[in-house]
C-alpha cells in the first residue's frame, strides 16, 4: 500500500538528518582523533629528545650501563611500552626487553623505511613522520617515535671517540607509547557523538512531523477531502486551511474558485438536461404516433393487398346465397311451402346460413387484421395465429399458383405476444415469399413452428423456394425503405416493421438466403414474461440487425 505524502517526506528528511549527523559526528571523532594523535606524537618527540639529552653526559663519558640505566628507568613509567637504541647498520644495542638485544632490523623494514626508502639516508624528518602506529598481537594500538642520535661536534671533535665528522647520524632511538588512553578518549567521543546524534535525530524528527503535519498534511486532507466533495457532487462546502504557506493558499484559492465555477456549471448542465429531457419525450411521443402511424399503414398496406382475393373469396359465397334465395323464391307459393319439399327448403336454409358464416369469419378476420389497436400482449397460442393468418392467404396464393404447406409442432407453448402485431409478421413474410416464387411459376412456401433446443422461446420458419436475395442486397433488408421490388410494388416498409415488432417482443430475427436457391426468415419469440416496451421501437437500421448478427 502506497505510504503517504506526509509519512514520506517525514522518513526522507529524518533519513537526511541522520545521515548527515552521522557523518559530521564521524568527521568530528576523526579530528579529536587525529588531534590528539598528534599531541601524542608531539609528547613522544619530546621523550625522546629528553631521553637522548638526559643520557648525553653517560655517552660522552662512554658510560653506556649509566645511560641505559636511565634508559631503562624512563621504561618503567607508565604509557611507555618499549625503548630501544639502534646503531648505524640497524643492530639493536639496547633494549629493554632483554631478548631483542644483538637483533638486526632491516632497513627495507617498516621502521626503517622512513629515512632509508632511498639508496641515500634522510638526516632530518619531521615528527610526524618518524612515528608511526601499529597493533600488537591482542589488537592494542602502540605509537612508535624514532628519533636519531646524531653525531654531534662535541662527540665528533672528542679525544675518546672514534667517529668522524663525516658520519652525521649514530644511531636510532625508538620509543614505543601506549596509545590506549587516546583509544579511550576515542571510544568515549564515538559514544557522546553518538548519544548527541540520537538526540539530535528525534529532535529534529519530532520538529519536521510537526511541521509536516502542520503545514503538509492537515493542508493535503483538506484538498483530499474537497476532491471527495467534488466526486459527491457536494459543491456547496468551500476549502478553509488554518496553517498554511502562500502556495497552498494559492492552491485552495484555485480549488474554490474552480468548485464554484463545477457548481455553476451543473446548475446549467442540469437545466439544459431538463429542456433535453422534455424536448425528448415531446419528440418520442411525436415518434411514437408517427411510428403508429407507418405500422398501421404498412398493416393497410398489407390488407390492399388482400383485397382482390378476399373479394373473390366473399363473392362465391353470395353468389350461392343468391342462387339458394332464388330456388327458396321458386318453391314457396302462395300457399307456403309443399309439404313433399320441405326437406329441400330447409336444406337450402342450411347452406345460405353456411354460406352466411362463412363469409361473416372471412370478414371478421379481415376486420381483426386491419383493427387498429395499441398492444396488448397476452399469452397466445403460436398454432393458432398461423392457422388464422394463413385462412386469409389461402385464396391469395390460389391466385399466385403457390403451394403454401404447414408443419405445425403439436403442443407447442402459449408464447405472450400482440396477437394481432404477430399476425402481421407472419402476413408479411408469407406474401413476400409467395412473391419471390412468381417468377418460377409452381412456387412453395413452408410455414413451420417449432419449439428451440434450450426449450425457452419458440420458433416460426418461413421458407421459399423463389429467386433469393443477392448477396448486395441481403445486409440492407432491414432497412427503412429499401426495396427490390418494381415501382409501385411496395415502398420499403414491411420487413424494417417486421423487425421492429419482433425486436419489441424481445425476439430475434435470422435471415439466410441464396440468389436463384430461395430465402428462410426465422422468427424467434421467448416464452418467459420479459419487461417489454410498451410501444413498438424505431425502425432497426442495417447496422443494428448486422450487429445482433440477423443477416448472414
Amino acid at each position: 500500500m502506497p505510504r503517504r505524502l506526509a509519512q514520506k517526506l517525514i522518513a526522507y528528511l529524518t533519513v537526511i538528518v541522520a545521515l548527515i549527523a552521522a557523518i559530521a559526528g564521524l568527521i568530528n571523532v576523526r579530528n579529536q582523533e587525529g588531534q590528539l594523535l598528534q599531541s601524542m606524537i608531539l609528547g613522544a618527540d619530546q621523550l625522546s629528545r629528553g631521553i637522548t639529552s638526559a643520557t648525553f653526559e653517560a655517552m660522552m663519558a662512554d658510560n653506556r650501563q649509566a645511560a641505559y640505566s636511565v634508559m631503562k628507568t624512563i621504561a618503567l613509567k607508565q604509557g611507555i611500552e618499549r625503548i630501544r637504541i639502534y646503531n648505524r647498520d640497524g643492530r639493536i644495542m639496547f633494549s629493554t626487553v632483554n631478548e631483542e638485544i644483538s637483533q638486526r632490523v632491516e632497513r627495507k623494514s617498516e621502521a626503517c623505511a622512513v629515512c632509508h626508502a632511498t639508496d641515500r639516508p634522510l638526516e632530518r624528518v619531521s615528527a610526524s613522520s618518524r612515528a608511526r602506529v601499529w597493533r600488537k598481537q591482542d589488537g592494542a594500538r602502540v605509537l612508535s617515535m624514532l628519533t636519531p642520535i646524531y653525531n654531534e661536534t662535541s662527540c665528533s671533535d672528542a679525544d675518546c671517540h672514534a667517529h668522524p665528522r663525516s658520519v652525521k647520524v649514530l644511531g636510532v632511538l625508538d620509543v614505543d607509547l601506549h596509545l590506549n588512553p587516546v583509544d579511550e578518549q576515542v571510544h568515549g567521543m564515538k559514544a557522546q557523538v553518538f548519544v548527541v546524534t540520537g538526540i539530535q535525530i528525534v529532535l529534529i524528527g519530532a520538529f519536521i512531523y510537526l511541521f509536516t503535519r502542520t503545514f503538509v498534511s492537515n493542508p493535503i486532507r483538506k484538498l483530499i477531502e474537497g476532491t471527495q466533495d467534488i466526486i459527491q457532487m457536494n459543491l456547496d462546502r468551500p476549502i478553509q486551511i488554518v496553517h498554511s504557506s502562500k502556495e497552498l493558499d494559492e492552491l485552495v484559492g484555485s480549488f474554490n474558485q474552480m468548485r464554484e465555477r463545477l457548481a455553476h456549471a451543473m446548475a446549467e448542465i442540469n437545466q439544459f438536461t431538463n429542456r433535453l429531457e422534455a424536448t425528448v419525450s415531446d419528440r418520442t411521443e411525436q415518434l411514437n404516433a408517427a411510428h403508429q402511424k407507418l405500422l398501421q399503414t404498412d398493416r393497410l398496406a398489407s390488407l390492399g393487398q388482400l383485397a382482390a382475393s378476399v373479394a373473390h373469396e366473399i363473392n362465391n359465397p353470395i353468389a350461392g346465397v343468391l342462387n339458394l334465395a332464388m330456388l327458396l323464391q321458386r318453391i314457396l307459393n302462395d300457399d307456403g311451402i309443399p309439404p313433399g319439399r320441405l326437406p329441400e327448403f330447409r336444406k337450402y336454409l342450411r347452406q345460405i346460413g353456411n354460406e352466411t358464416s362463412r363469409v361473416g369469419r372471412i370478414v371478421s378476420d379481415l376486420l381483426a387484421f386491419s383493427r387498429r389497436s395499441k398492444p396488448q400482449r397476452a399469452p397466445a397460442d403460436l398454432n393458432g395465429i398461423v392457422s388464422v393468418t394463413l385462412s386469409l392467404l389461402e385464396h391469395k396464393m390460389k391466385m399466385l399458383n403457390v403451394e403454401l404447406a404447414t408443419h405445425l409442432h403439436a403442443g407447442l407453448p402459449e408464447v405472450r405476444c400482440d396477437t394481432s402485431q404477430i399476425q402481421q409478421v407472419l402476413l408479411n413474410l408469407v406474401m413476400n415469399a409467395a412473391e419471390a416464387t412468381i417468377p418460377k411459376r409452381g412456387g412453395r412456401v413452408e410455414v413451420e413452428t417449432a419449439l428451440s433446443a434450450d426449450a425457452r422461446s419458440v420458433v416460426l420458419r418461413v421458407q421459399d423456394n423463389g429467386e433469393g436475395i443477392s448477396a448486395e442486397n441481403l445486409p440492407r433488408i432491414f432497412d427503412p425503405f429499401f426495396t427490390t421490388k418494381p415501382e409501385g410494388k411496395g415502398v420499403g416498409l414491411g420487413l424494417a416493421v417486421l423487425y421492429g415488432i419482433v425486436h419489441a417482443h424481445g425476439g430475434e430475427v435470422e435471415v439466410q438466403s441464396r440468389a436463384g436457391e430461395g430465402t428462410v426468415f426465422v422468427v424467434t419469440l421467448p416464452l418467459a414474461a420479459v419487461e417489454l416496451p410498451t410501444e413498438i421501437p424505431l425502425l432497426a437500421g442495417r447496422e443494428d440487425a448486422r450487429s445482433r448478427g440477423l443477416v448472414s
